[in-house]
């Protein structure tokens, strides 16, 4: 079975406002869970690279393309609209989550797992238990400058988005760059361990960024924030 990426034709446009054949189709949702210990609860910025990463690993895993035992749900998930729900646990919810056929990513001290997608209204039980509120993270100090010559998320400066929420944006940011990648591009993110960086960007470059010809992530609307915002824009160097 090949390493790789998939190179199924995917929507160019996958965040629309409006009603179209995507939310017609069988909805499905890609689950992460975010580890949440109380003592130890991972930084923000570090949790949502970790997502964004995470969302990756699933796309470019064997198991998600060709004859994958994953390809048929993520083939489905991506017909619809390709919603993310970023759930946390902690202990043995944790553990439970871990037991499940899925993938765990690791960052700087977050850990994220990501699972197959799943139907809208057919999680398993383990996860459907999770809580969804909650996960209010923050920095304990201002991360640092992203590196200007990789892979950079950025995020809407004018949008305050919970932590769950923002890590789902991430996530559908790097699948947007990931989409519009080829495969010498796809394959040598990937092997370097997918690098990224979410940072908010500086609120007069949003404008510029928007209409940069970068992916750009327009929310659907389900959470917290109106339907066609503008969430994240992704900056990938093999974009620019």
């Amino acid at each position: 079975m090949s390493n790789e990426p998939s190179t199924t034709p995917v929507p160019d446009s996958p965040f629309r406002p409006e009603p179209g054949d995507r939310d017609l189709a069988p909805q499905f949702v890609l689950p992460l869970v975010v580890r949440m210990e109380r003592a130890a609860p991972p930084a923000r910025t570090d949790a949502l690279e970790t997502a964004a990463r995470a969302v990756l690993t699933m796309l470019a895993d064997e198991r998600s393309t060709g004859d994958g035992e994953w390809a048929e749900a993520v083939r489905d998930w991506q017909d619809a609209r390709i919603r993310k729900v970023v759930r946390r646990a902690r202990g043995a919810e944790w553990r439970r989550a871990e037991a499940l056929p899925g993938i765990t990513v690791t960052g700087k001290a977050a850990e994220v797992r990501v699972f197959p997608p799943v139907p809208l209204d057919g999680w398993p039980k383990d996860l459907a238990r999770l809580q969804v509120s909650g996960t209010d993270l923050d920095d304990p100090e201002p991360p640092a400058d992203a590196d200007p010559s990789g892979p950079v998320l950025w995020l809407n400066p004018g949008l305050d988005m919970s932590a769950g929420k923002a890590m789902a944006q991430a996530g559908h940011g790097a699948q947007l760059a990931w989409w519009d990648l080829d495969d010498a591009a796809r394959a040598a993110w990937r092997d370097a361990g997918f690098p990224l960086a979410v940072r908010a960007a500086d609120p007069s470059r949003w404008s510029a960024l928007t209409a940069g010809g970068l992916p750009v992530v327009r929310d659907a609307g389900f959470t917290e924030i109106a339907p066609g915002s503008c969430t994240v824009v992704a900056d990938h160097p093999a974009l620019r």
